[in-house]
């Protein structure tokens, strides 16, 4: 068993290591929790100990074969329950996730099996995030942001990077949510800022940093 910020470490890692294809340092671990690099350190060597990381200077940190099993299982409660939260207690989008950072670490083996089961084995959660499967097979994630696709396409919002509450409001306030179609109109070349289209309904434009936190099919 861990501690829940031992948790929250492993969860990090994890998902550092589904975006980027690049070494993990202290500092991206650091920058991911919002905490300070000295704490980092002291919680890798914890985590070394309990053989739950590899940590090496020049290569970064990789979770090992036991490290990687308990933080897709981590993962897993957290996409679960953000699900639950959101079709079957009728919470927002942009409520669901700091419920599901508390929930997520429930210390009961089958618990996360029977929710799978009940909620009819979903593959993704409500942000478009893919849901770890109990033999820890992760159904296909999406990587292509709408800030680098082309113009005068069209394209279905599959998933969003940024789940802060601020962004998924601000995505409310547009009706767009996963499953929403989108087409790019034009990328303006003075700030990356894009011209869309959403749902076909007339012309919006977003930041370049918009477009860098909402992910496409």
């Amino acid at each position: 068993m861990h501690t829940l910020t031992e948790e929250n470490y492993l969860k990090a890692i994890f998902r550092i290591s589904q975006s980027v294809d690049v070494k993990i340092t202290p500092t991206a671990i650091a920058e991911a929790l919002g905490n300070n690099p000295a704490s980092v350190i002291d919680m890798i060597k914890k985590l070394t100990e309990k053989k739950l990381i590899d940590y090496d200077k020049r290569e970064g940190v990789k979770l090992t074969d036991s490290g990687l099993n308990d933080a897709i299982q981590i993962v897993r409660k957290h996409r679960l329950w953000e699900v639950f939260l959101l079709e079957k207690l009728n919470y927002n989008w942009d409520e669901i996730h700091a419920i599901a950072e508390e929930l997520e670490h429930i210390q009961d083996d089958t618990l996360a099996d029977r929710l799978d089961k009940f909620l009819g084995f979903p593959e993704y959660d409500p942000h478009g995030d893919p849901i770890p499967k109990a033999n820890g097979k992760v159904p296909k994630s999406y990587s292509v942001t709408l800030a680098n696709v082309k113009e005068g396409q069209s394209y279905r919002v599959a998933a969003v990077k940024d789940t802060s509450s601020a962004f998924l409001q601000y995505l409310l306030k547009l009706n767009i949510g996963i499953g929403t179609d989108i087409k790019l109109i034009e990328k303006i070349s003075f700030d990356n800022s894009l011209v869309i289209s959403i749902g076909g309904k007339g012309n919006t434009t977003v930041s370049q940093k918009f477009g860098e936190n909402i992910l496409v099919d």
